[in-house]
């Protein structure tokens, strides 16, 4: 597997998933049936689509986290394998892999139930996962697996100088120990709220906030805001992770530029249904940017 000789390494502690995805012109209320207009079923899971999205958008990127031994398991292996990020540290566990339902509607805004599966069984690390932690320059972790987990990766990595980057979503308390043990968050306008002064703590903010783009709040106080490229919304699905997998790749450049490039990516990723199919290469990230 080949990669860029100034690839940052990139170690995604995550989730992965099979995401039922079905379009209807409207979302249901509560007791309502609707009729739909499309299936299909994508590879997703927070974790596994910041990896592919790490991975397009430039890093090298090896995954940790776990499948089950059903009949989704090997289309979830591929995906991986096919986006060209490592899964030498990707565990096969007994019963049902993760699996997403997602309702799209004509707008291109989605609703979503996650069920875990295996990512609920990724409670302990290895010491070859602990290794590749270690020897990587980030550590990329979202909250669809156990927070004990992450909480043990992270201190790890702020042992062995390894930057810490964390989607905290869906977002919940989380305990302080984690909190500080984390160099980078990305969170949507809604989790910062959630998550309030919690956010404080940590030296790099990033918060999205869709079409309007993304801000930035640095330990000096500094602030920066990107606007978003102007796009045709398919499917906002997946968007964040696009978004959030593009920024790992280009924080070694500096926020600035780690800002710019991920909102091309979030941007280029509503432009396709789905969330692992939509993300884009480092090729069109780059062709965005310069039709800007």
């Amino acid at each position: 597997m080949t990669v860029e000789s100034d690839a940052p390494a990139i170690v995604v502690l995550g989730s992965v998933n099979m995401d039922l995805i079905t379009t209807t012109a409207r979302r249901p209320v509560p007791g309502e049936t609707v009729l739909g207009n499309g299936f299909a079923m994508v590879p997703g899971g927070k974790g596994a689509n910041q990896a592919i999205a790490a991975r397009r958008a430039g890093g090298e990127v090896h995954f940790l986290g776990a499948v089950g031994d059903d009949v989704f398991a090997g289309e979830l292996r591929a995906a991986l394998t096919n986006a060209a990020v490592f899964t030498d540290r990707l565990r096969t566990v007994a019963g049902p892999s993760g699996i997403a339902t997602i309702v799209v509607d004509d707008d291109g805004e989605n609703s979503i139930i996650v069920v875990g599966g295996a990512n609920t069984r990724m409670t302990e690390l290895t010491e070859d996962d602990l290794a590749a932690i270690a020897a990587a320059d980030i550590l990329l972790c979202q909250l669809e697996i156990p927070v004990e987990t992450i909480a043990a990766a992270a201190r790890h990595a702020r042992a062995h100088d390894t930057t810490v980057l964390v989607n905290p979503s869906p977002a919940r308390p989380l305990p302080a120990d984690l909190w500080t043990n984390i160099d980078v968050a990305v969170v949507n306008s809604g989790e910062a709220e959630q998550l309030g002064a919690d956010l404080d703590t940590v030296a790099h903010v990033v918060v999205t906030r869709g079409a309007a783009g993304a801000d930035y709040r640095g330990p000096d106080g500094a602030r920066l805001s990107q606007p978003s490229p102007r796009v045709d919304v398919v499917d906002t699905t997946g968007a964040g992770d696009a978004f959030t997998g593009a920024l790992a790749a280009a924080w070694h450049r500096g926020p600035e530029w780690a800002l710019t490039w991920a909102c091309a990516a979030g941007a280029l990723a509503t432009t396709r249904l789905g969330a692992s199919s939509s993300i884009p290469a480092r090729e069109e990230i780059t062709a965005a940017l310069a039709a800007e």
